[in-house]
């Protein structure tokens, strides 16, 4: 399997329908274009992941943000991205439905690591779930991914090594408890007004 650190290569992989893996501060991901249905479902084709199950993308800026979903909750986006949350919002119509297995919403990460952000600036938004076969560990390091890929991004070892807290900005409710729960909990509650699912 082709691994490196070549971002440029990595990107121009995605760009023409490729799926790759790539680093971020809690695991190794893997993903393509997420306006590729294509790409999309060779992702779920690659994980085993039932196409019940709604994937997540990740993106670099706010901007890319705010062109595939509207956002709820600025003062808390603000607060954790770029950062180890993934958020929950109302997608917009450039994400394909299958994407989300028919949802309205859409799961987006906003990764705090240098080398996923360069990726993704040169792309645009891609698929953001962890790089393993479904319901198996999670890699943290770029010799831990066994998916046959296109490419591995090697970025070194993640940061935190475990799965992000999930949000649900439009139901301010927490979905997953992950890296950082206790001060997204914490932050949640203060306004008296957040759930647990």
């Amino acid at each position: 399997m082709l691994t490196g650190s070549d971002v440029e290569l990595a990107a121009g992989i995605v760009r023409r329908g490729g799926v790759i893996a790539y680093p971020t501060e809690t695991v190794y991901g893997v993903g393509g274009l997420a306006t590729d249905v294509d790409a999309i479902r060779r992702v779920y084709q690659l994980k085993g992941r039932p196409l019940s199950q709604p994937l997540s993308i990740a993106v670099s800026s706010m901007e890319m943000l705010e062109s595939v979903a509207s956002v709820e909750c600025r003062d808390f986006i603000l607060r954790f991205l770029p950062g180890p949350v993934t958020v929950i919002l109302k997608k917009k119509k450039a994400l394909p439905d299958i994407l989300t297995a028919g949802s309205k919403y859409v799961g987006i990460r906003y990764p705090d690591h240098p080398m996923a952000l360069s990726l993704i600036s040169k792309t645009g938004p891609i698929v953001s779930t962890s790089a393993n076969l479904h319901g198996e560990k999670d890699p943290v390091a770029a010799d831990e991914v066994k998916l046959p890929v296109d490419y591995v991004l090697d970025g070194g070892r993640c940061k935190y090594g475990a799965p992000s807290t999930i949000v649900d900005l439009h139901e301010y409710a927490i979905v997953r408890k992950g890296v950082m729960y206790d001060e997204v909990k914490r932050y949640m509650f203060g306004c008296g007004c957040a759930t647990e699912e």
